[in-house]
């Protein structure tokens, strides 16, 4: 896929409004980093009073995932996760606009070494992620140090699709963005003995997927994983990102390969990784993305376990 250019239609005064956000949120992200964070924390808790919807689904995810917990324990964690999402925000204005040396002061990296050696063998790489708040930042920190291509799929709108473009890969230049469905490309990109960024985490339907356990619950599990690392001879490096207390920044862990992957089965390779992102998810529930309604497709004859949502008034 092409760089993203500009153009003028980018002009029309119907993206003005639009622009003009940019241009605030691009002065404010200026501001100190422990600034950004306080203003994220404040931001988070707003959105867990205003966005009803989403702290239903977020809320439902923690009584499933963490039934050991008391209910008060998990309006906590509920709580944690909502700020934790509102810092996300302004991480994410922070790796499109900020300097790179800037953004390089507040990473700890760990395991390069993982990446550099599949490099230097030729060996493509399924960089393994999962959907925590931290996840835009997290590829605009690991991209300082190591070429990401990554799977792409367009904004509706095209002035943000733009400048989310530009943004991120501004910290790649000679990365490749793949749309989302051409397998096709992503095989080519794999074989040249590249590194693409990927997340299974999130359910997709039943399409693609099979049902294995996730926290216990049956759950849509994307099979894609075991096809991409066989038909791309691709090696699975997982990486995980922790945003540290007190404003210390984050420590980017990339872990070591998995070992005999794929597997005997697509369902044992399923299993395989629900264990790992389950894992990576409990060291750090707060800071995961528990609005996304991971197990809204059921095996036959299941109920849904979320709320219906209302439908909306027909006008006449």
């Amino acid at each position: 896929m092409d760089r993203p250019r500009f153009r003028a239609s980018f002009l029309h005064p119907r993206f003005w409004l639009l622009w003009l956000g940019l241009g605030l949120l691009w002065l404010v992200v200026q501001l100190p980093y422990r600034i950004l964070l306080w203003l994220g924390r404040g931001l988070g808790a707003l959105m867990y009073r205003v966005a009803r919807s989403r702290r239903q689904i977020a809320r439902r995810n923690l009584q499933l995932c963490f039934p050991e917990l008391s209910e008060k324990e998990r309006e906590r964690l509920l709580r944690e996760n909502f700020i934790s999402t509102g810092i996300a925000f302004f991480e994410m204005a922070m790796s499109w606009w900020w300097p790179k040396s800037r953004l390089q002061r507040l990473a700890q990296i760990q395991g390069l070494e993982h990446l550099q050696q599949a490099q230097a063998e030729g060996q493509g790489v399924i960089l393994m992620t999962l959907h925590f708040t931290t996840l835009e930042i997290g590829g605009a920190l690991l991209g300082q140090w190591h070429t990401i291509d990554g799977m792409y799929r367009e904004h509706k709108n095209p002035v943000f699709d733009y400048v989310q473009r530009r943004g991120r890969e501004r910290h790649n230049l000679d990365a490749t963005a793949i749309e989302r469905e051409d397998v096709r490309a992503m095989l080519k990109v794999l074989r040249a003995g590249r590194a693409i960024w990927y997340a299974p985490d999130q359910d997709y339907g039943r399409k693609q997927s099979i049902f294995v356990p996730w926290f216990g619950i049956q759950a849509a599990t994307v099979t894609a994983t075991t096809k991409f690392a066989r038909l791309g001879r691709a090696r699975v490096i997982p990486y995980t990102l922790e945003r540290l207390p007190e404003g210390r920044g984050y420590s980017l862990v990339v872990h070591p390969p998995l070992d005999d992957f794929p597997g005997e089965s697509e369902e044992a390779d399923c299993r395989r990784i629900n264990e790992w992102i389950e894992d990576a998810v409990r060291q750090h529930p707060e800071q995961y993305l528990w609005a996304h309604r991971r197990f809204k497709t059921r095996p036959e004859g299941e109920s849904s376990l979320y709320r219906k949502r209302p439908k909306k008034p027909v006008s006449v």
